[in-house]
């Protein structure tokens, strides 16, 4: 099932065609989109998307978006939709079409069935593998330009070191940095805990600030966890209590198995991190 709906509110048909083939978004990419996951009818972290969603196009300098409109489609897929208590709702926003000398940008809301992919992920856990970003932590500072921690459309990269996990036997990806230190995956923020302590690395070097991963840290925060956002050596991931990949619509998910060689058994801590994400709704 899919539902779609414009800024003003009003529906639309998903499968008629609704984006012009020279969009710059569909040509070059030029556009940003979030994706919310929303459990019987709330949307989790609605307004934090929606800021990222602002941040983000200030990065690719397109217009302000409007966030009314947005959280307006957002409440008439929510409300029209009939499939099953979750969905995956993904807010859309593109330059528009190129050479429009008015340059609307191109803005709808989009809800999805989510994966049963995803669902093995939540209770399972994956198996990732390491793969270099091919950049220092310090370059998104030197080169704002290159739009690090922006969540853009271009999506090709991220898309490409899922196959190559899927070539390597894993599921999914934890990036790093030059230097060996952890990034981000390309869906997520990496958590990693390490006694009664949480640790993400910091968004100035170059990754998306994920909004899951704050909701988990509220969470756990409150029920006596240390959280810490720090650098964090990929060689220590191999010897952390629990290894986390957070992200909307996956939650928290633990990675039982980086480069073929399996983890501590994180089984029971990732049930408590579950447990203290969820407290949150």
């Amino acid at each position: 099932m899919r539902v779609l709906a414009f800024l003003d509110g009003t529906l639309a048909d998903p499968d008629a065609a609704h984006i012009r083939v020279d969009d710059l978004g569909l040509l070059r990419g030029d556009g940003v989109f979030e994706t919310i996951l929303v459990a019987d009818k709330n949307p989790r972290e609605l307004r934090p998307h929606l800021d990222r969603l602002a941040r983000s196009a200030a990065m690719l300098e397109l217009p302000a978006p409007d966030l009314e409109g947005f959280e307006r489609a957002a409440r008439k897929v929510i409300d029209s939709w009939i499939g099953g208590r979750e969905l995956a709702l993904k807010l859309v926003y593109t330059r528009g079409i190129d050479g429009d000398p008015a340059g609307v940008p191109t803005a709808f809301a989009m809800g999805l069935e989510i994966d049963e992919k995803v669902q093995r992920a939540r209770t399972e856990g994956v198996a990732a593998v390491l793969l270099e970003r091919g950049f220092g932590p310090d370059v998104a500072e030197r080169a704002p330009w290159l739009l690090l921690g922006a969540k853009t459309v271009s999506y090709a990269v991220n898309m490409a070191a899922l196959r190559e996990a899927g070539r390597r036997g894993a599921q999914d990806v934890i990036f790093t940095a030059a230097d060996g230190s952890v990034l981000e995956g390309p869906t997520s923020t990496v958590v990693v805990a390490k006694g009664r302590t949480l640790y993400t690395p910091p968004s100035t070097i170059g990754i998306l600030p994920g909004t899951t991963q704050y909701a988990l840290f509220r969470g756990a925060e409150k029920a006596g966890w240390t959280i810490k956002v720090e650098p964090i050596p990929a060689a220590e991931l191999t010897t952390a209590d629990a290894v986390i990949l957070a992200s909307s619509v996956r939650l928290v998910t633990r990675v039982h198995t980086l480069d073929g060689v399996a983890l501590p058994d994180s089984a029971a801590l990732h049930r408590e991190l579950v447990a203290a994400y969820e407290s949150e709704y």
